[in-house]
């Protein structure tokens, strides 16, 4: 008797214990493959790069980020790359406002509600950049510049129809002025080509020109945000309606995405990944030097977010010329 009753308890504990081993948190089992939908050097490639090793440092997964750029087509290779790995939970994608204006400009199919999304990490802004070696030392000193010589300076910006030339486009329409925009694959080779002199200006998001900023080699003119970045280093740059009386203000997204129809859990381990990384020291430090704002959103807040950004980028377009007919 005693023998059955000790067997029946040891079958009990193993009917118990066996669906608790099967309801275990997802978390990854193999490298997770971090997509770039844009080229080396530019904000999403340095944000990116930065988080997969800190993920490492912090013990916060498993199995390794593999950063890989997919830059095409504005970055509709890394987004139709995704959209394409259905239910493969093991496969992220960083996004910047590509994710609205390339299937706007392109007519690519996709749209970020093809995607399942995990949360925006921060806000990146926009700054009016020009060589060192020019004359100009305000935005006003060089927008009247090109006024007078319509046509001849060049505007360097990450792709075409992307975020550089829609607030290239608005500075047009509002100044009455005319640049010859010249469309680099990333953002790092922006910022080199003004380095080189190869074009008059940039609008760089601060995390691609801090480095050449701090070496001298570029100087800020204005940023485009309503209010001046109360960070070290970047307060002194004025807004652009402070230097040109025009309320002409940008933010760019830097948000992750998953593979479409991943597994929920799969979702939530990811929000809780990316909300760990933004309460880590060197994320405030990352942010802080390259002129971020710190925006962590995730859940329905980020979807109501989403939502009428699309709609705006689609507004702002529009109104520019740059929608795909």
């Amino acid at each position: 008797m005693k023998t059955k009753v000790t067997t029946y308890l040891l079958f009990l504990a193993l009917a118990i214990l066996i669906p608790l081993a099967s309801v275990q948190a997802w978390e990854p089992s193999k490298p997770v493959e971090f997509v770039i939908p844009a080229g080396t050097g530019g904000g999403a490639d340095v944000m990116a790069r930065f988080i997969s090793p800190l993920i490492s440092k912090h013990n916060l997964s498993p199995q390794p980020f593999v950063a890989v750029n997919k830059s095409g087509g504005a970055g509709a290779e890394g987004f139709t790359y995704v959209k394409g790995k259905k239910g493969e939970a093991h496969l992220i994608i960083i996004t910047l406002s590509n994710l609205f204006t390339t299937p706007l400009a392109t007519g690519v199919p996709f749209n970020w509600k093809d995607l399942t999304p995990i949360g925006r990490l921060a806000l990146d802004e926009f700054v009016l950049w020009v060589n060192t070696e020019t004359p100009y030392k305000t935005a006003k000193e060089y927008l009247d510049a090109v006024k007078k010589s319509p046509g001849t300076f060049k505007m360097g910006g990450t792709g075409t129809a992307q975020e550089d030339q829609i607030i290239t486009v608005q500075l047009e329409q509002a100044l009455g002025v005319k640049f010859i925009y010249v469309p680099f694959k990333g953002g790092g080779d922006v910022a080199v080509n003004l380095v080189g002199k190869h074009v008059d200006s940039t609008v760089n998001n601060p995390n691609e020109a801090v480095g050449h900023w701090k070496a001298g080699r570029v100087r800020p003119l204005a940023i485009f945000d309503t209010e001046r970045l109360d960070l070290p280093d970047w307060k002194t740059i004025p807004t652009v309606k402070e230097a040109l009386g025009l309320d002409i203000h940008y933010l760019m997204l830097r948000g992750i995405f998953a593979a479409p129809g991943i597994p929920k859990d799969a979702q939530e381990w990811y929000v809780n990944l990316f909300k760990k990384v933004t309460e880590t020291p060197e994320w405030k430090k990352f942010t802080d030097d390259g002129g971020l704002k710190r925006a962590f959103l995730t859940g329905s807040a980020y979807i109501n977010w989403l939502e009428p950004t699309e709609n705006l980028h689609k507004e702002l377009m529009t109104k520019g010329g740059l929608i795909k007919k």
